[in-house]
C-alpha cells in the first residue's frame, strides 16, 4: 500500500525530509510519492512519518498500489539490502 499525496497538499515541505526511502519529491504542482520507493515506513518506523508530520492530512493510502505488510517489508529489504 503505497501512499498518495492528494491535491489538498499545501507544499509546506515538511514531508519530503521525513521519508527514509526518498520516495517523496516535488511534482509539477504538489509533492508526489514514488510507489516503487514507498514502504509506508515499514522497516524504519511504526507509522508513516509523512502522515505524522502532514499539517493538512493530505496523505492517504493509494488505492492503485495496495501491498500487504509482508510485501512492504520485502520492498524495504530490497531497497536497503
Amino acid at each position: 500500500m503505497s501512499l498518495l499525496i492528494t491535491d489538498e497538499c499545501i507544499n509546506c515541505d515538511v514531508c519530503e525530509p521525513e521519508c527514509p526511502n526518498g520516495a517523496i519529491s516535488m511534482g509539477d504542482e504538489i509533492y508526489v510519492i514514488d510507489p516503487e520507493l514507498c514502504t509506508e515506513c515499514v522497516g524504519h518506523f511504526d507509522e508513516p512519518q509523512c502522515i505524522e508530520v502532514c499539517p493538512v492530512d493530505c496523505i492517504v493510502v493509494d488505492p492503485d498500489n495496495q501491498e500487504s505488510r509482508d510485501q512492504l517489508q520485502a520492498k524495504y529489504e530490497r531497497l536497503t539490502g
